[in-house]
């Protein structure tokens, strides 16, 4: 089956031809058709399916003939986790609206909002942004909802995993009421499906893929290695695989810091990137990255979402992450749009909860191996499916300068963040509430 016979217009086929596309992909297969016909849509499918033009190819038609946009109005609005993914999904909209009389603009924080507020004056067509800016510009009069139609939540359940939850009941709460509105997600965890039960109207449920499946063109393995270990491990394996282009993800911002200098000492080209770095720092790291000027992109969870690369080959967990779902997102990184890729995890004793936690979430247990020279003083406990091992007897120290997740379920509290928002807002524009506040909070919208 081909585009045309999903009912897209003449420019938005051409923009599709042009990028050389011609076979949708089964999310954009089921979606299209359902956000073309107004219907509210819950999507789901596995990262690297084309899930973005899923939503942004029918969006564009949906808005294309319509009233003329007043200023600062908003017809449609994207609300993603992080800045990458809004500049992502930004781009997207850019290259299929190419050919259409539309206006768009991308807004985040982490830079001035003096020019953001200075291109919404004449208003847009679809506004792509972060929820902490958004609110910004709202507060400041900057943009207006009056004639928003269609609603996009991209990454709905990264959105409420960093704690944007108040941010975004706080803006369905300035939308009208009658608009369309769309999610889409690599997964929806049980709270994005209660969030839903009041936000989306009889909506269209669009699955492709199991929850938390993780994607089969993926190759998954484990390496056992001391804690002590792992940066000459991870060092050995570039070197001796010849590795050229490898994304590796660590619990914190410090680490992924400490992470790189030590690896720039062994001679090995890297970079970090989260939440403490200004946006210039992350997009040129991310733009050094994918040019092959840096071999290796240190990463934490924060930019797990927002890194979309084509024929990524590898990804390595140097640390497992605290939360199971987040596995699924890193990997996902690797084997996008019919590509093969490996995921490799270095995973010593201490770790093995969070390695049986991966394994009962994706239902299989991942293949173990050993380097030479590198074989752990302390073996990680073997974990069967359905039970979580006794942790290791002997406990390796404590790091030094890590973050303690503080979050409820053992989940950072805005990883990699600092003084500033996860997604660059301002600090102030968001207060986490104390208990009592919490019970006192509305239902969720």
């Amino acid at each position: 089956m081909s585009f045309s016979s999903l009912g897209l217009a003449d420019p938005l086929l051409r923009a599709v031809n042009a990028q050389g596309y011609d076979t949708p992909t089964p999310i954009q297969l089921q979606a299209i058709p359902a956000v073309l016909s107004g219907q509210d849509v819950m999507a789901a499918a596995q990262t690297g399916t084309g899930k973005t033009a899923g939503f942004t190819l029918p969006l564009l038609q949906r808005l294309a003939g319509g009233p003329k946009v007043k200023a600062n109005s908003v017809r449609a609005l994207v609300l993603t986790p992080t800045r990458e993914l809004a500049a992502q999904v930004g781009d997207s909209v850019a290259t299929y609206g190419k050919y259409l009389p539309l206006r768009a603009d991308v807004v985040y924080g982490g830079v001035k909002i003096n020019p953001q507020m200075q291109r919404l004056r004449g208003g847009v067509d679809v506004l792509v942004a972060t929820p902490g800016r958004l609110l910004d510009l709202y507060n400041q009069n900057a943009v207006t909802f009056d004639q928003l139609e269609i609603l996009v939540l991209d990454e709905a359940d990264r959105m409420l995993d960093m704690g944007f939850i108040n941010d975004i009941r706080k803006i369905l709460a300035l939308l009208p009421k009658q608009r369309q509105n769309l999610l889409f997600s690599a997964t929806f965890s049980d709270e994005i499906r209660r969030l839903t039960r009041g936000l989306l109207h009889e909506p269209v449920l669009v699955e492709v893929a199991a929850r938390n499946t993780t994607a089969e063109r993926v190759t998954q393995s484990v390496f056992e290695v001391d804690k002590s270990n792992k940066t000459g491990l991870l060092s050995h394996l570039i070197r001796a695989n010849n590795w050229d282009q490898v994304l590796v993800f660590t619990r914190t911002k410090h680490g992924a810091n400490r992470l790189a200098q030590k690896l720039e000492r062994d001679g090995i080209k890297a970079a970090a990137i989260h939440g403490n770095k200004s946006q210039g720092a992350r997009t040129k790291a991310l733009a050094d990255f994918k040019s092959g000027k840096v071999r290796v992109l240190v990463a934490t969870d924060i930019a797990a979402r927002g890194i979309d690369i084509d024929l990524l080959p590898h990804v390595v967990n140097f640390e497992l992450p605290n939360v199971a779902e987040d596995y699924v997102h890193r990997i996902g990184r690797t084997g996008r749009a019919g590509s093969s890729g490996a995921a490799i995890s270095l995973v010593s004793a201490d770790e093995v909860k969070l390695l049986a936690g991966i394994e009962n979430l994706i239902r299989k247990q991942l293949p173990r191996e050993t380097e030479p020279g590198f074989e752990p003083t302390h073996a990680v406990p073997l974990t069967r499916l359905g039970r979580m091992p006794t942790a290791a007897k002997q406990s390796a120290p404590k790091p030094h300068g890590r973050a303690k997740p503080g979050g409820r379920n053992g989940k950072p509290r805005n990883s990699g963040t600092g003084g500033k928002r996860a997604d660059g807002g301002l600090q102030h524009k968001r207060r986490r509430p104390d208990a009592k506040a919490k019970a006192a909070q509305p239902p969720r919208a």
